[in-house]
């Protein structure tokens, strides 16, 4: 049977093994030498090996227990190393928070509320995770995120949500393009446009899927792009049109680059979260992190 190691018995014979005296070693530890030389003999009956040759009052490692210093400091140094990082963990203002975010937010949220963030938490180890709501809500469930900001995934119930804002989703299009110049949408035109959307997996393309078919329209996809400046260029180009929240393009629209058109007579509203475990405590620092969100949205996303 192999028995697992006692890292006190590690401990001692490390430093046995390194100074030749039970004497010095007990009085290092904090033991006495006949409480070491149990501990050598209990080890080496672990082990099956004789580790240690006794040459006088010298203490001498064997072959076998030159190799099993080798790992016992390697064992010794990695404990070491994790009470470190734990008792860093205790002190005021130290931790880490890691973050996934939609690749959306963390351009338009995420720089200015880290900014405000690390004043607060200056000593904070940040990590940021960017992915679609599917990749984040799974990212929560395998603890690689503690907190997750994304689109509220349509089946949630073993995640906490703080709403941070809704917006709502427009046609958007080139200032040439005809619905433009007309300011109206023909809704007969809407399945014979070309369109660039964001990518066919996302919960915003679910969304849209869902709009279309309750309004019996099938849309014609012709380019499916995964990021948002790339998605306005095409549209730019006038390559298609695409079906974007107006505050994404909010440069473009006050700058006449491109144009918003509404959808419908039916509104299609997107709900914007922080996720994470249901009933899961928050740190402060969580808790500020999410404060900070709020109140940015609250400032440059909810009215627009």
């Amino acid at each position: 049977m192999n028995f697992p190691f006692d890292l006190r018995q590690l401990r001692a014979f490390s430093v046995l093994a390194k100074t030749g005296s039970f004497t010095q070693t007990a009085r290092e530890l904090h033991l006495t030498q006949s409480g070491i030389s149990h501990s050598m003999k209990a080890l080496e009956r672990d082990t099956g090996c004789r580790l240690l040759d006794r040459l006088g009052k010298k203490a001498i490692p064997t072959q076998a227990g030159e190799q099993l210093l080798q790992h016992a400091e390697k064992i010794l140094g990695e404990v070491d190393r994790a009470r470190d990082s734990l008792a860093s963990l205790t002190k005021w203002g130290r931790g880490r928070l890691r973050i996934g975010s939609s690749v959306t937010l963390c351009q338009y949220l995420v720089p200015s509320v880290l900014r405000q963030f690390k004043e607060k938490f200056p000593d904070h180890a940040i990590t940021i995770e960017p992915g679609d709501t599917r990749d984040l809500v799974e990212s929560l469930q395998e603890r690689r995120v503690d907190l997750a900001l994304c689109l509220e995934p349509p089946n949630s119930s073993e995640l906490e949500n703080h709403r941070l804002f809704t917006d709502e989703l427009s046609f958007i299009v080139a200032p040439a393009h005809a619905w433009a110049q007309s300011r109206r949408v023909i809704r007969d035109e809407i399945p014979r446009q070309s369109y660039i959307l964001y990518r066919k997996n996302s919960v915003t393309s679910s969304l849209i899927d869902e709009y279309f078919q309750e309004e019996d329209i099938a849309l014609n996809t012709v380019i499916e792009v995964g990021s948002m400046e790339a998605t306005k260029e095409l549209v730019k180009l006038g390559l298609g049109i695409s079906i974007l929240a107006p505050w994404i393009a909010q440069k473009e629209l006050d700058e006449g680059s491109l144009v918003q058109l509404p959808l419908g007579r039916r509104l299609l509203p997107r709900h914007w979260s922080v996720l994470h475990w249901q009933n899961k405590r928050l740190t402060l620092a969580e808790e500020t992190f999410i404060s900070l969100c709020r109140a940015f949205c609250e400032k440059e996303l909810s009215a627009k």
